[in-house]
């Protein structure tokens, strides 16, 4: 598979996706840019939500059971729901705004409707759900959790020593704190289960994001890097990539009369044709294990022996030259304009590494970079002119035509040749 395939990878943990409904309803009144914010937010919406459901359920129950008599914790109750409609609204005011109110909410209202109905009652139940204190607020403001959770420790402690057994609202009814320990037990487990659920399912999609994230940068780095020194970059990031290079085969490709043909163009058209080709050839480099090291315009860069010296490098180089050739001849004409290839080939001794700190690439320098220079610039039309050093090492695989001596701009005198093909096969 391409790199460029890649780049935008589908994340390798699926978070359970939730109806669409919810995610807006948990979503509500959360405008912070902070992720970590508004998923503390969100959990405080849920754990609203499972406040209202449970002081709603009781307030049905217990009215069913004696709507006259137990009035004071019929109307508490629906004050609390009422209470709750607005918690979302404080989200706006400050990252833990709605998250203190909840808790001051839920902590002094259960102190109120345990001391009415008493420890038989079982309703300091719900002080043990003090755990979640730390998925609202986060660990890290332990300064504003720790008094609530030293807060709702010590009015448990209060429930069960200091509360008299049957409260102070229908003392005589052992039925209604029956139901209501049994009723404060199954609420507790679900309210549990429903904040613990959500936090897995927000920590799931987070980790999804970070992985996908972190996916993206390695693809991006395989894309830009060749892959040996992406590893070594992703391994050890503070470690400067700076190598020589004794056995490297550089090649540089232009298009001849390119700005010519282009001058007048559109810009949607230049580009269209230099991308297509630019794709094209980068396909090739990854058929035939080249890397490409950069392109700028027309031209193009591409080196082998990156960590693999030897001559297989240089035999790979030279079947990537003759496959761009045919790529180019087989692309669109740029606006009618049919362009020829200048390709120049050298082999031998190279520096290569990263500098820089923004935008950086890896990039090589060198007499071998010079000199592959100074053959494609030397070399001719719709040919492959390559240095002795590269024909020495790749005379086995290929065809070579001579061309005489060449003199090469601040190198001097140097025989040349042109490539003109694989050897054939012999057939025995």
């Amino acid at each position: 598979m391409r790199p460029d395939a890649e780049l935008f990878p589908k994340p390798g943990r699926r978070a359970i996706a939730l109806p669409a409904w919810v995610e807006r309803a948990i979503s509500i009144g959360i405008v912070s840019p902070d992720g970590e914010v508004a998923r503390r937010q969100r959990l405080t919406n849920v754990a609203t939500f499972a406040a209202m459901a449970n002081a709603g359920s009781h307030l049905i129950s217990n009215a069913l059971h004696d709507l006259d008599g137990m009035m004071v914790i019929h109307l508490y109750n629906a004050l609390m729901v009422l209470a709750e409609l607005f918690i979302h609204r404080l989200h706006r005011r400050g990252p833990n705004a709605g998250a203190v109110v909840l808790l001051g909410l839920v902590i002094a209202g259960n102190c109120f409707v345990v001391a009415m109905l008493g420890r038989d009652s079982g309703l300091q139940v719900y002080f043990t759900l003090a755990g979640g204190i730390l998925f609202l607020i986060g660990i890290d403001n332990w300064r504003l959790w720790l008094p609530f959770l030293g807060a709702t420790f010590a009015a448990l402690i209060a429930a069960l020593f200091l509360v008299s057994p049957h409260g102070l609202i229908v003392p005589e009814d052992a039925e209604i704190r029956r139901s209501l320990a049994i009723q404060g037990m199954l609420n507790a487990i679900l309210i549990n289960a429903v904040m613990i659920f959500y936090a897995l399912t927000a920590l799931r999609r987070a980790q999804g994001e970070v992985e996908t994230a972190l996916a993206r940068s390695d693809s991006l780095l395989d894309i830009l890097l060749p892959t040996l020194i992406a590893e070594r970059l992703k391994a050890n990031p503070s470690k400067p990539i700076a190598d020589r290079l004794d056995d490297a085969t550089i090649l540089f490709a232009d298009l001849v009369g390119f700005s010519a043909a282009s001058h007048r163009l559109p810009p949607d058209v230049i580009v269209a044709y230099l991308d297509d080709l630019a794709r094209a050839w980068d396909d090739d480099c990854a058929d035939h294990r080249v890397q490409k090291i950069k392109s700028i315009g027309d031209s193009y860069m591409v080196a082998a022996g990156i960590g693999e010296p030897g001559q297989d490098g240089a035999v790979r180089m030279g079947r990537f030259a003759l496959a761009m050739i045919e790529t180019q001849k087989a692309r669109p004409t740029l606006a009618g304009h049919r362009l020829d290839l200048r390709v120049g080939i050298h082999r031998g001794i190279a520096t290569a590494g990263i500098i820089g700190r923004t935008r950086m690439g890896y990039d090589l320098w060198g007499d071998a970079v010079n000199t592959a220079s100074r053959m494609e610039s030397t070399g001719a039309p719709g040919r492959i002119h390559v240095s002795r050093a590269f024909r020495d090492a790749t005379a086995a695989a290929f065809l070579f035509e001579a061309r005489g001596t060449v003199a090469l701009k601040g190198i001097g005198e140097a025989e040349t040749f042109f490539l003109i093909g694989e050897k054939p096969v012999p057939t025995g």
